[in-house]
C-alpha cells in the first residue's frame, strides 16, 4: 500500500367594544390552536445528512488535513486547503436532498468571505447563503434549498494561513433519497461480519462474463461469485485481493490492497503498476461513514476497447505506448515501460525539469518514486504534477495539477475518471489528499465491483 509522509504545519490557535374582544380572543385562540398542530421546524427533527459522505476539495494543505476529516465527525481532525484564494470543499450526499442548515466549526484559519452552494450535478452551483462578514467559530446557517452536492466555496481568508474546518455538516429533513443504486445495488441483506469486515464482490462487466466466470482470490481461497460471493475477512497486517475474469488465473485481473485491524479498515484501488480492469469499492462503517473510490460509473458503463481508445487520445503521444504494449489486458504505468527508462527513446521525459528544481533522478525513478525519491514524497508528488516550480503554498492545489509536460499523464487520466477524481496513479499520489485511500474504524461491510 502507497502512504506518504507529510509533515502538519501548525498554525496559531488557532380592541375597545366587548364583541370585538371576545372576538379578538377568539382569534388568538384558533390561531394558537393551529399553530400547535403545525409541524415544527426546530432543528432537533433534522437528519445530519453528510457524516462519512465523499468530500473533495479545491487543496489540501497536506495528506495530514484531507476533505474526509471535516465530514468524520471528530473534531480532532480537520481539513486545510492551501493558503490562497479561493478555496472550496464540497460533500456529496449521494442523491438529491432538502437542505434545512449547515454548520461550519472552523479552525482559527476561517473564512470572512464565503458562499454555501448547492448543485445537482457538481457543475453547475445555486448559491443559498453568502456573507462577507463572518467570524468564525462555529456557525449554524439555515438554508432553503437543495441538492446533490454541497460546497462551501470561501474567497477571503481571515488569516495568512488557508481555510481549515473541523467539521462541515449538511442537515436536513432525509427520506428523500433517490431510488436505490443500481451500480451498489441492495445492501440491506448483507450478512454481519464474524471477523473484522463482510467483504461482498460484485459483478458489474455489463453482461461480457457471467458470475461464473468473475473470481475472487485472496488467502488461499479462490472463488467465483456465483459460488461464494461474500468472504468475511479477518485481520491482516497487509494484504491483496485479486479478481479475475473468465478463469480463475488468467490473463484480465487486478487487485486491491488493504490492511485490516480488528476495528479499522485501510485500503485502497490502486493504479501505480498497471489498469487491469475496472474496479471501485465502497466502505460502510457502523457509524454510518460511507465512502467510495475507484473507477466512476462512466467509465464502468463503457466497453473495455473505449477505455483503452479514450487513454491513447487523452495523453500524448509519448504515453499512447502504455495502452499498446500489453493490450488488451494492461495499461502500464510509464515507470514500467522500456521506452521511459535508461535507453529508451523518452528515457530523459523529465530531466530538465527535475534538474531546474535541484533533483537529479532518472525518469522511470520519478514516476515509480524511488531511488532519491523513495524518503521525499513532496518532491516526488510536485514533479509527477509539474507542480515543483510553483510556491509551496499552490503545490497542493489540483487546479494547478498536470497543466504542462512533463508530468505523469498516466495518473491525470485514472483521476479524470475516477470517483471524486481520487485515484492512485503513481506511488505518492496520496500527498495532498488526492489518493483512492479509505481508511475508517468499526467497519462493517466492503464491497468490490469488478468492471469490464
Amino acid at each position: 500500500m502507497q502512504s506518504s509522509v507529510s509533515a502538519p504545519t501548525r498554525r496559531p490557535p488557532a380592541s375597545a367594544a366587548r364583541s370585538h374582544a371576545a372576538l379578538g380572543l377568539v382569534v388568538v385562540l384558533m390561531a394558537a390552536f393551529f399553530a400547535a398542530l403545525a409541524p415544527s421546524s426546530a432543528h432537533a427533527a433534522d437528519e445530519l445528512l453528510s457524516q462519512g459522505r465523499p468530500a473533495t476539495a479545491s487543496s489540501t494543505e497536506s495528506g495530514t488535513f484531507p476533505a474526509s476529516a471535516a465530514v468524520d465527525g471528530n473534531t480532532g481532525t480537520r481539513w486545510s486547503s492551501a493558503f490562497s484564494d479561493p478555496q472550496w470543499i464540497r460533500i456529496d450526499l449521494g442523491s438529491v436532498q432538502q437542505i434545512s442548515r449547515v454548520t461550519l466549526n472552523w479552525e482559527a484559519a476561517y473564512a470572512t468571505a464565503f458562499q454555501i452552494q448547492t448543485s445537482t450535478d457538481a457543475n453547475t452551483w445555486t448559491t443559498v447563503h453568502s456573507t462577507t462578514t463572518a467570524t468564525g467559530g462555529t456557525q449554524n446557517i439555515t438554508i432553503s434549498g437543495s441538492g446533490r452536492y454541497v460546497r462551501l466555496y470561501g474567497t477571503a481568508r481571515a488569516t495568512p494561513y488557508g481555510y481549515s474546518l473541523y467539521e462541515f455538516q449538511v442537515y436536513g429533513p432525509g427520506g428523500t433519497s433517490a431510488a436505490p443504486d443500481d451500480f451498489w445495488g441492495d445492501t440491506s441483506g448483507i450478512p454481519p461480519a464474524s471477523n473484522a469486515v463482510e467483504v461482498k464482490i460484485l459483478n458489474r462487466t455489463n453482461g461480457k462474463y457471467p458470475d461464473s466466470q468473475v473470481y475472487w482470490s485472496f488467502n488461499g481461497q479462490t472463488h467465483s461469485i456465483a459460488e461464494q460471493p461474500y468472504l468475511d475477512m479477518p485481520a491482516n497486517s497487509a494484504g491483496r485481493m485479486y479478481f479475475y475474469l473468465g478463469s480463475p488465473n488468467g490473463p484480465y485481473y487486478d487487485f486491491i490492497e488493504f490492511t485490516v485491524g480488528n476495528n479499522v479498515f485501510n485500503g485502497n484501488t490502486t493504479r501505480v503498476d498497471a489498469f487491469g480492469l475496472k474496479l471501485a469499492m465502497r466502505l460502510h462503517s457502523k457509524d454510518g461513514y460511507d465512502v467510495e473510490v475507484g473507477e466512476n460509473r462512466q467509465t464502468f458503463a463503457e466497453d473495455r476497447a473505449t477505455t483503452f481508445q479514450r487513454f491513447i487520445d487523452a495523453v500524448p503521444s509519448q504515453f499512447d505506448v502504455l495502452a499498446q504494449t500489453q493490450a488488451p489486458y494492461r495499461i502500464i504505468a510509464p515507470g514500467s515501460d522500456p521506452s521511459f527508462r535508461a535507453g529508451g527513446a523518452n528515457a530523459n521525459y523529465f530531466t530538465a525539469y527535475a534538474q531546474s528544481v535541484g533533483v537529479n533522478a532518472a525518469t522511470s525513478d520519478i514516476f515509480g518514486c524511488a531511488a532519491s525519491l523513495a524518503g521525499n514524497p513532496n518532491m516526488c508528488a510536485a514533479l509527477n504534477r509539474h507542480v515543483a516550480t510553483l510556491p509551496s503554498s499552490q503545490q497542493s492545489d489540483p487546479a494547478q495539477f498536470y497543466k504542462a509536460a512533463p508530468a505523469n499523464y498516466y495518473a491525470k487520466f485514472w483521476h479524470d475518471n475516477a470517483i471524486n477524481n481520487l485515484a492512485y496513479g503513481f506511488p505518492y499520489d496520496d500527498v495532498a489528499g488526492r489518493s483512492s485511500f479509505i481508511s475508517h474504524a468499526d467497519p462493517q461491510w466492503l464491497l468490490v465491483a469488478v468492471g469490464w
